[in-house]
């Protein structure tokens, strides 16, 4: 029996984590795996793209209304079958985000244990980098099993991704590979490849910058249902199988200021 993977995907705000998120759950549902994506981020848009640009309850804003919450107030289907849940945030400038992810992660446990048991690949979106502990709530507590890094080639995403690697690295979370985002900096591709060989690890897609991303998420839809015969469509899908088939988990060994920099120059 194949084993179920449960994955994370780190990087910088604003690097494009739903964006890669809901591509690769819309490509792995259409080859028939079943699928789940778990937004962990307070702007709770991660599924947005998979349901036509609308927008779903989430855990937590639930939960604080004080109602009994049941599967189908949380779990709603979208593109090609892919569950979609939102976990939320805590209110604005009050409580903790990783706090949150945990609270709603273990209600939905609790009302969903047979249907996440059923899903084939299930990605938690999670916010932000690990700097804040509490992002890091879904490694520690145990719901994921495999962990990626999302970056593009320019000086602070990069940063922010050697910096999620040292957090991996000090509580033993091993990654399981790179993905880069492209912002058409220069020497990009060459630069993040070399960037995962020094820290351990490896590319595992080349994701360009696309016009046809942005229009289609302009619209409320993912690649995949809007243009799925774009070249970037293509991308998605072949990050999508490599993800279903990689095995690599590694501890990261992330890189001094020093050599980052002179790595990015």
């Amino acid at each position: 029996m194949k084993k179920q993977k449960i994955i994370a995907i780190y990087g910088k705000g604003g690097i494009g984590k739903s964006s890669t998120a809901s591509n690769m759950a819309a490509a792995c549902a259409e080859i028939g795996y079943k699928v789940m994506i778990i937004g962990c981020d307070p702007k709770s848009d991660s599924s947005i793209t998979l349901l036509g640009g609308r927008r779903i309850p989430t855990i937590l804003d639930l939960l604080r209304e004080g109602l009994d919450v049941r599967e189908e107030d949380v779990v709603f289907e979208g593109y090609a079958g892919v569950k979609c849940v939102e976990a939320g945030g805590p209110e604005p400038g009050i409580g903790c985000a990783g706090r949150g992810i945990i609270v709603a992660v273990q209600k939905l446990k609790s009302i969903s244990s047979d249907l996440l048991k059923e899903q084939d690949l299930i990605i938690y979106d999670v916010p932000g980098d690990i700097v804040c502990g509490g992002f890091v709530a879904p490694i520690r507590k145990g719901f994921v099993n495999e962990a990626y890094v999302l970056t593009s080639g320019e000086y602070m995403p990069m940063y922010a991704a050697n910096n999620i690697c040292k957090g991996f690295s000090k509580i033993g979370m091993p990654l399981s590979g790179v993905i880069c985002n492209s912002r058409n900096a220069s020497r990009e591709e060459e630069l993040v490849s070399k960037f995962a060989e020094e820290i351990g690890s490896k590319l595992m897609a080349f994701i360009p910058k696309s016009q046809t991303v942005q229009d289609c998420e302009r619209d409320g839809f993912s690649v995949m249902e809007k243009a799925p015969d774009s070249d970037i469509a293509e991308v998605y899908r072949k990050l999508g199988k490599a993800i279903m088939e990689n095995e690599e988990r590694v501890l990261p060994k992330p890189l001094d200021d020093e050599r980052l920099r002179e790595l990015t120059r």
